[in-house]
């Protein structure tokens, strides 16, 4: 028989049974955290740090590293992609959050978006190329291609190198200052490749080439990518790695809304950030600290905003959320310090240079490329330079240059070059000026033609004044080069020179007349260059020059039909960093050329030299103000001969041929003389990016005979100055000038668009 037990009753005999447990489990607890605090935990917590990509949104990793700092907590591991692998595989070799936050300011922002070739990287051919056409694109097979990339990402690569040649002995990553991996894309295989080893500087590249900005990356067969196309949040690889805590950045882009959506590069790329959200889902549960830094308002090429982008960084980082799963990490572990890191090496020896083979380019070519030579101790910036002079030739579409530590604190360069598949490009320009009117230029350039070295290259100037120049160049670097050259040159215009010393202007009582002007010149030439900056050089000429006048079309309208064989030799300095906006750098120029035979139409050939000097140098003051100088000066040497080969002055905005030369202030073809000395003042104040408001004054002394008669350096008979507004264009230099001569005594206005030629 049971017995029901009252409710009351069970409660008051199991309260004594149950407190006194209860009570006992509280006093436990509180002892063990006593305990903890005594004791060291019986693991350490291994912390990895995600750093995911976003272009220029990843400059607030840098600001998460400072509070990370600044709060004592060391990072065990890290790995990241695109801008996170940059950022990540700096810090992992030692730098400290200051450190590449220097290194970012100093860094050229517009070089990082696309490969600056400095104008010296570039030999005088080049230099030609660089400054003549607006558009340049691969042709094949009779049809025109779009470029791959924007850019190759060589100067990211060589501050990538500099940079990391404290750890160049290190193969694997784990064995760096921090543990650490990168996330490319294979973009044959569409999958992702996580780097733990190889060359640090390549890795980084591959994993930060993003598409149509930067070109793919060849390692190991792979064909690569920004890794943030298939793993821009490497969570997983990290746990794999060994973290016990994952510290996450996120800088990717939320999803747009049909508002944002409106050019199909952003519908792209929302395609991709699709897929990427995705995973996300998963990849956030997997972190246990998660930043997210409010960058919505930058674009990935928004290098100019590091202050705004770094700061959102320290923001996010601050937040109560955030900050409270900070200080309870740094609580359960010592506070770290993290020390700087080495200062950036300046100088290495390079004990020998090793390249890939390349069937199209002797070893020569690339060496003279280069500028340097085995056994010679270098600068970094010698090294950049010859990368960027190899680059400049367009002869590779991919160059990688290994530094590997040999004995006795040497170094070996191992060159891996990719020649370019493309031989032949076309190229376009767009001119106008008041002498030659408008044009379009078309130029066809195909390289190894009939040696490894050698280029073709032919231009036609279609618009109110036909002209074409072709020429055939062998670069051999180092070693003397070969090229010949055919121009055709015409124009049409009033004048105020008759190109006979006033005497068909005295003999038909005219102060001006209509002329034709057509030259036809061909040349053969020998160079050698050092340095891309100075040339040495001489050949032999044939040259057709025709003069007619409508003007004198009832007596004898063509004046000049003669054909011209010469010699020449030249020497050629030029350090300047732009052609037609110089900031620093000089330019020197020595040219002597012998007439030695002519069809003499006149009857009053001679035979004579024509001796010419330019000198050019632009300082700049600031980031605004610069200034100019230049001089230069023409002599004919020997008998008294044909006056159609005379200088002549006047005018601006156009492509100087033969001895006509431009003068402020005078129109075009104003005056001349078989001998002259001119000098050129500017002052140029960029007011805005690309943006020149600038005033000048040239002064000239020009008669026959000017250093025989002694008045060469007596107050000048021309003078003029100038008002100008110049606009840096894709299509080349946009330039007005407002100009005024008291010897002639009212204004000139002289206008010009695009690249000269």
């Amino acid at each position: 028989m049971s017995i029901s037990v009252p409710r009351s009753w069970r409660i008051q005999t199991t309260a004594p049974t149950i407190w006194p447990f209860v009570l006992f489990i509280g006093v436990f607890m509180l002892a063990q955290v006593g305990l903890a605090q005594d004791q060291p935990l019986p693991k350490k917590l291994k912390v990895g740090l995600i750093l995911s990509g976003g272009g220029a949104k990843g400059l607030a990793h840098i600001g998460v590293l400072s509070e990370l700092e600044r709060q004592g907590i060391k990072v065990d591991m890290i790995g990241g992609t695109s801008m996170g692998a940059i950022i990540g595989g700096l810090y992992a070799s030692g730098y400290n959050a200051r450190q590449i936050d220097s290194i970012f300011r100093a860094a050229d922002a517009e070089a990082i978006i696309k490969d600056k070739l400095p104008r010296t990287s570039k030999n005088f051919y080049e230099k030609r190329n660089q400054e003549r056409y607006a558009l340049s694109l691969p042709f094949s097979n009779f049809k025109i291609s779009v470029p791959i990339a924007l850019s190759k990402g060589l100067y990211n690569y060589n501050l990538l190198v500099k940079l990391l040649y404290h750890v160049k002995h290190i193969s694997h990553f784990d064995q760096l200052p921090i543990p650490f991996f990168c996330v490319a894309t294979d973009i044959e295989q569409g999958r992702s490749v996580a780097f733990r080893e190889g060359y640090l500087p390549e890795a980084i590249l591959a994993s930060s080439a993003f598409p149509s900005l930067y070109s793919p990356v060849e390692i190991d067969g792979k064909f690569l990518i920004d890794g943030g196309i298939t793993d821009n949040f490497p969570a997983e690889e990290m746990r794999r790695m060994g973290a016990d805590v994952i510290i996450g950045v996120d800088v990717q882009d939320d999803l747009k809304t049909r508002i944002d959506l409106q050019d199909a590069s952003k519908i792209l790329m929302q395609v991709t950030n699709v897929q990427m959200m995705e995973k996300m889902i998963e990849k956030k549960k997997q972190t246990d600290i998660y930043i997210r830094p409010d960058i919505s308002k930058y674009s990935v090429i928004s290098f100019d905003k590091i202050d705004d982008i770094i700061q959102k960084g320290i923001d996010a980082s601050q937040t109560p959320v955030v900050n409270a799963q900070l200080v309870a990490l740094r609580n359960k572990r010592e506070i770290y310090h993290k020390p700087a890191g080495p200062a950036p090496a300046k100088h290495l020896f390079v004990e020998s240079i090793l390249t890939n083979e390349v069937p199209g380019y002797t070893r020569s070519y690339v060496l003279g490329k280069l500028r340097f030579r085995q056994g010679e101790r270098i600068t970094f910036d010698d090294l950049q330079q010859g990368i960027t002079n190899l680059d400049a030739s367009q002869s590779f579409s991919s160059l990688m240059c290994r530094v590997v530590p040999c004995s006795d604190g040497k170094d070996q360069l191992l060159l891996t070059l990719r020649e370019n598949p493309n031989h032949m490009n076309v190229k376009l320009g767009l001119h106008f000026d008041q002498l030659y009117k408008s044009a379009i230029l078309v130029n066809l350039t195909r390289k190894k033609n009939m040696f490894k070295n050698d280029v073709v290259s032919f231009d036609a100037g279609i618009g109110d004044n036909l002209r074409y120049e072709l020429e055939y160049y062998i670069d051999n670097g180092f070693y003397w080069s070969f090229g010949v050259k055919s121009r055709y040159n015409t124009f049409n215009r009033n004048v105020q020179t008759d190109f006979t010393g006033g005497k068909l202007f005295s003999q038909y009582s005219l102060s001006s007349m209509n002329i034709t002007y057509q030259d036809f010149t061909n040349q053969a030439y020998i160079q050698t260059i050092f340095a891309n900056r100075f040339l040495l050089g001489g050949g032999i000429e044939y040259k057709q020059l025709k003069i007619k006048s409508e003007t004198l079309e009832s007596v004898a309208p063509t004046f000049e039909d003669s054909n011209y064989i010469s010699v020449f030799a030249s020497m050629k300095y030029d350090s300047l960093n732009d052609l037609y906006f110089p900031k620093k750098g000089m330019f020197f120029q020595g040219d002597i050329q012998s007439y030695l035979l002519s069809s003499n139409f006149t009857g009053n050939f001679n035979r004579f030299s024509i001796a010419k000097l330019e000198y050019k140098f632009a300082h700049s003051f600031n980031k605004t103000f610069s200034a100019q100088f230049h001089a230069e000066g023409g002599v004919p040497i020997g008998n008294r001969s044909v006056s159609f080969l005379d200088f002549v002055f006047g005018g601006y905005g156009f492509q100087p041929i033969n001895n006509i030369k431009p003068f402020y202030g005078y129109d075009f073809l104003s005056f001349g003389a078989n001998s002259y000395l001119k000098t050129t003042f500017l002052v140029d104040c960029e007011l805005y990016k690309k943006h020149h408001l600038n005033v000048g004054t040239n002064f000239a002394n020009a008669e026959n005979n000017l250093f025989n008669n002694g008045t060469a350096f007596q107050k000048p008979s021309y003078t003029g100055y100038a008002l100008g507004y110049g606009f840096e264009s894709v299509i080349g230099p946009c330039e007005f000038k407002y100009t005024w001569s008291p010897e002639v005594g009212r204004t000139t206005v002289f206008f010009s668009v695009g690249f000269w030629f």
